[in-house]
């Protein structure tokens, strides 16, 4: 009997697990095919994605940007140095703060700014405004010495708006515009006469009415003058000392405002006889 055909009882029979038993015994199992379709392994129309990994790592870009922040940093400060040109040779000075050097505030520099024939002048109405402030600083020392003696909380905040208003307002209506006026030499027109005189009758007129403080506001104590220092020095010799000094500070005040006004109206005079040829020792 020929046994060839007789199957092997020890072969392995494939078996298609999604077949409905319709394949014969010794077919092919196709799992790996539908795999293949289902996936789409090795398909023609496969998606591919490239990632390169060195994009955020190139060397070369980003010393492009470098030179792009570079060029770009030039060029803003090149445009910058071309506007202050610009404004230096349209005559508008730069104000850097340089006053006080400890801690600048204000510009100011007479010996580099300031014309030779009107830097005495300029001096002495700095001088002026120094003792101003001077002034209204001590004032509020003597009456916060009057206030703890029993002169009552409101002559204190009178001195304190006195002080936080006098000393900024000084300088922006009185000293500042002279300073300028000064360092671009014009003021000997009529404009900053007008404004100088005007300034300096209400900055003159206010240490006068300060030396003297008339019992007008608060019974005049909030201010270091004559008639105040008179009345707290029965009651309180210290607070009196105090005010007596204070009362001789506006006194100097009030002079060394006069002399400077004194002072511009002869350097005035001065340029008017230089300007006319009458005076050439004078001329610059």
């Amino acid at each position: 009997m020929n046994r060839r055909d007789d199957p092997n009882p020890f072969d392995e029979e494939e078996v298609n697990p999604f077949s409905n038993g319709s394949a014969a015994p010794g077919s092919k199992s196709r799992i790996p095919q539908m795999v293949a379709n289902t996936l789409g392994f090795g398909q023609k129309h496969d998606a591919t994605v490239d990632i390169p990994l060195d994009t955020m790592n190139d060397p070369k870009k980003k010393e492009k940007e470098l030179a792009s922040w570079e060029t770009d940093l030039k060029r803003r400060e090149k445009d910058i140095k071309r506007r202050e040109d610009a404004v230096a040779s349209a005559g508008v000075p730069i104000d850097d703060k340089n006053w006080p050097p400890f801690f600048p505030i204000i510009h100011h520099d007479i010996a580099n700014e300031i014309p030779v024939h009107a830097q005495r002048l300029q001096y002495l109405a700095f001088a002026s405004w120094l003792g101003i402030v001077l002034c209204l600083v001590f004032n509020m020392i003597a009456v916060i010495v009057c206030w703890i003696r029993g002169g009552g909380v409101k002559i204190f905040f009178l001195a304190t708006i006195y002080a936080l208003l006098g000393c900024p307002l000084s300088y922006v209506l009185w000293y500042r515009p002279l300073y300028r006026a000064m360092r671009t030499d014009s003021a000997f027109n009529f404009s900053w006469f007008f404004l100088f005189y005007l300034a300096s009758a209400l900055h003159i007129g206010f240490c006068i009415f300060a030396a003297i403080a008339p019992p007008v506001v608060f019974h005049g104590k909030s201010l270091t003058g004559i008639l105040a220092a008179i009345d707290v020095f029965s009651d309180h010799v210290l607070v009196g000392i105090f005010y007596l000094v204070g009362f001789a500070l506006f006194c100097l005040e009030s002079l060394l405002s006069l002399w400077v006004l004194q002072v511009r109206n002869i350097t005035m005079t001065l340029v008017d006889l230089s300007a006319s040829g009458r005076c050439p020792l004078f001329s610059l």
